[in-house]
């Protein structure tokens, strides 16, 4: 056995026998699997586990009466054996021959680490994540291939790597656990990312994943202030720094904004909490904001002045995602419009991803 997949489950009601079928019928005798049982006995977990699957299956027990997925995760790659860990939601599923082929890419590439391709559901639908050079054969660079686009570390990990490195998911943090994990292995092993062939199926199933429910923003940002106060973080180049900095900026500030659509939300409090980690990103990456679109601009010109109203911080939340208007592509100063991060060449990396 050269992977072994970790599954967190915790609850009955998850289908964790497809997850468990999903890695043991498709994908040859390369592969075992460990089902950490999540604040919940083994004893329950096991009736959902078909019975020609349970002799491959390693059932572990871990509590902790948290409601985040890092501390099942980090016990079950701590427990690993194997060449390889790759972690997986319960409520997701591997397509036929995704572990060989992750393998085919790690020992063609010598990679550490591998990006599985993503799709969601039934229908495939491809996640565009990361927005790789279109023509990256071979290992993947963390800038210039937008690694940090990609913020779970679904795929491969050497267990060899992740020793090394003594990395472990965020405990104690309700959002984003994964992030600083992901941030270390995409700059500090050897990368390669899936363009093609069988990947990481995400389920649409749940209705309770956490990163769904909303919360205050200081919560919220509790892995972005972890990742930032890190001396690892501080010792990167400004490229790479700059490169994450960017993607938070994009992906969870403006987000934060956008999924809280209620102008009754916006208190005072959190206005200023939101305002608070918008200058601690940009005091990090002060160059950043030159990529931003004239619209991301004027998002995170609002974000930075609590008295401009909610219901206009809404209305610019909404209007940077109206892509393709002058406004999401160009930036506010024109020398800036072709740099990497900039809209035009991020964007049609994104397609050409898909």
């Amino acid at each position: 056995m050269r992977v072994d997949v970790v599954i967190a489950v915790h609850s009955t009601s998850r289908p964790i026998g497809r997850a468990v079928a999903s890695v043991l019928d498709g994908n040859g005798a390369q592969a075992g699997v460990t089902v950490v049982c999540h604040n919940i006995t083994a004893d329950e977990i096991a009736p959902g586990i078909a019975a020609e699957h349970r002799d491959a299956t390693r059932l572990i027990e871990h509590h902790d009466g948290v409601h985040s997925a890092a501390g099942p995760f980090n016990a079950g790659t701590r427990a690993a054996r194997g060449e390889f860990v790759s972690i997986m939601g319960s409520d997701d599923t591997l397509q036929p021959g995704a572990i060989d082929a992750w393998l085919d890419l790690a020992d063609r590439t010598a990679a550490e680490t591998v990006i599985s391709r993503l799709v969601i559901g039934s229908a495939h639908r491809p996640v565009p994540t990361p927005p790789t050079r279109p023509w990256l054969r071979g290992l993947a660079d963390p800038v210039a291939d937008r690694l940090a686009y990609r913020s779970a570390p679904l795929g491969l990990v050497s267990n060899q790597a992740r020793e090394r490195l003594g990395l472990e998911q965020v405990e104690g943090v309700p959002v984003g656990p994964d992030v600083p994990y992901v941030t270390r292995l995409w700059v500090e092993t050897k990368v390669a990312v899936q363009r093609r062939g069988p990947g990481y199926a995400i389920g649409e199933d749940a209705t309770d994943r956490v990163t769904l429910t909303p919360r205050p923003i200081a919560r919220e940002f509790a892995f972005v202030r972890h990742l930032l106060e890190q001396d690892w973080f501080a010792a990167y180049p400004q490229s790479v720094r700059d490169a994450i900095v960017v993607k938070v900026i994009r992906i969870h500030l403006f987000g934060a904004v956008f999924y809280r659509s209620d102008p009754d939300y916006w208190t005072q409090g959190e206005r200023r909490d939101l305002q608070a980690m918008a200058e601690r990103l940009t005091e990090a990456a002060p160059k950043v904001t030159q990529v931003l679109s004239r619209a991301d601009r004027e998002l995170l010109d609002g974000i930075l002045t609590p008295s401009v109203p909610a219901d206009e911080l809404i209305r610019r939340a909404h209007a940077r995602r109206r892509h393709g208007t002058p406004a999401t592509v160009l930036t506010r100063d024109l020398r800036h419009l072709w740099r990497r991060e900039a809209p035009p060449r991020f964007m049609a990396a994104s397609l050409l991803t898909r």
